[in-house]
Parts: structure tokens; sequence; C-alpha cells
């Protein structure tokens, strides 16, 4: 039995084991049923690194759910580039009167399929290798299943996807490519995660347990490492990111825990989250928790709502993880941003042609979110802001064909 690691139970603390006893138990505490675990590690909190092109589960072994470096499946995903985004700095400047530093995370140049959830799909094979595992099932919009088809099929784990159907055709026809199956179901992302659930029922399969699963949270929780090796031991003063459910903040946080239970105490960034004004469940439910004050019980109280979005990935209109995601952004010193999603493709065009950078389309809602906040006031001169785009516009050749009219 391991000692490098265990699962602790987040709602009753129960010592759920390693991962294959939460395999073998139906990834939940034996306990008292929950599916939300978080890892501890024996191992020191490693020496801050200089930046490198290895992959983070090189780079961050001694603590991540691994036992053996042979199971590793990289194609050099994490660690990735963070670049000064200097065209924005001066339309900061110039057009709001704000004097900051934008930092650019680049996941559209870190190996993999080019997104944010490689990380997290690179955990996820590595461990199903690790543990034998033949078949994994997983609904998503579209980011997350490509990954984990494309990591997974590296592992020889066979997938099986379940997208709702207006997922992009780019992302279905790429996660076929990898010869995983994709069943697209005649529904929302609601109906995706139903069908998913159901057939990891009746077949025995493993399920991606969604934003929480302890897989993702564990691949990505060491972006925070990350951060401070590039910011030279501090965190920056914002953080970015476009949101349907909001695994990211999630490890954000769980990696500035970790390491304040080391005695290194690390200052969560303010974290902003942004979504389109056609599929805004958590800035609804937020706008009105600010208006009541936070009453008692707040974070539970949110709207479900029928996307009209056209920008799939970010069509999750029943926000299930907002009762965990918003006291995060709350304990931050952040808040959720609402952009017009009838501005996504303009500001596309402009943002391509001063950066070069052909983003996707989630990527401008993130970006759209900082212009928002700096024409709104949120942004403090001296600031260092981080955005995290998400991915670049591969897997829409509908968007960027919009975008190039």
């Amino acid at each position: 039995m391991s000692a490098k690691y265990r699962l602790i139970c987040t709602q009753c603390g129960h010592d759920c084991g390693t991962f294959d006893q939460w395999f073998a138990g139906g990834q939940k505490c034996p306990k008292c049923g929950c599916a939300r675990a978080e890892a501890e590690y024996s191992a020191p909190i490693p020496a801050p690194q200089k930046a490198s092109t290895d992959s983070f589960l090189q780079k961050y072994f001694d603590i991540l759910p691994l036992e053996s470096r042979e199971n590793i499946v990289s194609m050099g995903e994490g660690c990735v580039p963070i670049e000064r985004y200097e065209s924005l700095e001066k339309w900061a400047l110039e057009e709001c009167g704000v004097n900051c530093e934008i930092h650019l995370v680049r996941n559209d140049l870190s190996g993999g399929t080019g997104s944010f959830k490689d990380p997290a799909a690179a955990m996820g094979a590595s461990l199903l290798k690790e543990h034998k595992a033949k078949r994994y099932c997983i609904a998503s919009t579209g980011n997350s299943a490509t990954a984990f088809a494309c990591y997974l099929a590296k592992a020889g784990v066979a997938c099986t996807v379940f997208t709702p159907k207006d997922a992009s055709p780019d992302s279905i026809a790429q996660i076929r490519a990898y010869g995983q199956e994709c069943v697209v179901v005649d529904g929302n992302y609601g109906a995706a995660k139903a069908a998913a659930a159901n057939a990891a029922a009746e077949n025995g399969w493993l399920i991606c347990g969604g934003n929480t699963d302890p897989i993702r949270i564990e691949g990505k929780r060491t972006f925070v490492y990350e951060l401070l090796e590039h910011f030279d031991g501090r965190m920056p003063d914002y953080y970015f990111q476009a949101v349907a459910g909001g695994t990211m903040p999630i490890a954000l946080d769980k990696g500035a825990r970790e390491l304040a239970s080391k005695g290194v105490k690390v200052d969560l960034p303010r974290i902003m989250l942004v979504q389109q004004d056609l599929c805004d469940p958590m800035v609804q439910a937020w706008e009105k928790a600010v208006k009541t004050g936070f009453p008692e019980g707040w974070e539970k109280d949110y709207p479900s709502i029928e996307p009209q979005t056209k920008i799939s990935i970010l069509s999750a209109g029943t926000p299930g993880m907002y009762p965990i995601v918003a006291p995060i952004v709350r304990k931050s010193g952040g808040t959720f941003i609402r952009i017009k999603e009838s501005e996504v493709v303009p500001q596309g065009r402009e943002i391509w042609r001063s950066s070069g950078i052909e983003f996707g389309p989630a990527s401008i809602v993130c970006i759209m979110g900082l212009i928002k906040a700096l024409r709104d006031g949120l942004i403090e001169n001296g600031s260092k802001v981080l955005l995290n785009p998400g991915e670049g516009c591969s897997r829409n050749t509908a968007f960027k064909q919009e975008m190039t009219k």
C-alpha cells in the first residue's frame, strides 16, 4: 500500500486509500458516498525550479498520485509558455488609464491537443494505464473530451465520449479520429452527463467525475507551482478565465491550500470568471448574491437556463459547480463578468489583427472579460494580470471562417 499519497474525502474526512481502492470502490467514499476526494502527499514541497519544457508529470512526479514514471503518458503538456501581452497592455494604458502587466498562458503551444484540459487528460491517462483500466467514459462539451480521447488512445485505454447535440463538429471528428467512440446525445450538456452516468453504471465503466474529479484536480493544481516559479515566488494579482464548470479555480484553490499546509503562504489571485450573455447562469447567480448581501446559503441559489449560445464548449446551462466555485471566487476577492456574445467575432478579428494569435471563441470570451474589467475600473494600477484563454481555434473551423470574412 502506497505511502506516497492518500485520497481524503472532502465531505467526511475518511481516508479512501489510493486510486486503486478509489476505482475499485466505484469512485466514491466508502463511508459517506461522496464522489469528491483530494490527495494528500507525504513528500515535501519541491523547491522552485527553472522553467522547462518537461511535462509537468515528470517535473512534479513526487507530488503526483503516480507510482512509476514508466506509466507517464505525455505529449509535452503542462509547464506552458506564459507571454507578455504587450498590445493589450498598451490598449489598457491608452484607453483606460491603467498601467498593468498582462500575461498570457499559451495553451495552444503546450503540446497535446492545445488546450488547458491536457494536463488533466495526461494525469488521467497515466493513472488509468498504471491501474490497467480498459475503458473510461466522459461527458463533455468539447475540449475535455478531445483531450481525454487523445491521451487515452495513447495509453491504450478505450474511451466513450458523450457530447451534447450542439458540440463542435470539429471536436467530434477529432475524437473519432483518435479511434475513440463519440456518442452525440439528443439534448444539452446535462443530457450528455446523464447518458454517460447510465452507460457507466450499466457496463461497469470508470467515468470522469466532472469538475471535482480527483484525477482532474490533481492534474491541474500543479499550475500553482508553475505560476510561483514564473512570477518569482508570488501569484499574479488577477486571474481571468471563461467558465462553464470551473475545474481550474478549484485546482488553484487546492494548490494554494496544499502549499499553506506545508508552511508556504500563497495568496490566491483575484479570480475573474467570464461568461457570455447567451449562457450566463453563474453571472446571474453572483449578481443576485451581491445584490442581497450574500445571505446564508447564497452559493446554492443559482438558475438553470436553456443555453442560446453558439459557443458550444461554454454551454452549461445548469451550473452545478457554482456552489463550490463561487465561494472560492469570493474568498479570492474576484468576481463574475458578463460579456456580449454578439461582439465575440468582431473582437476576435481585432485580437487576431493586433496579436497575430488565432484564438478560439472561448478564449475570446476570456480576453473580452479583461477588457470589460478594465473599462469598468476593476483592475488596479501596477497589477499583474494573467489570462488563461483555454485554446486556439484549430478545432473550430466555422469560427475561424467567420473571423476571416
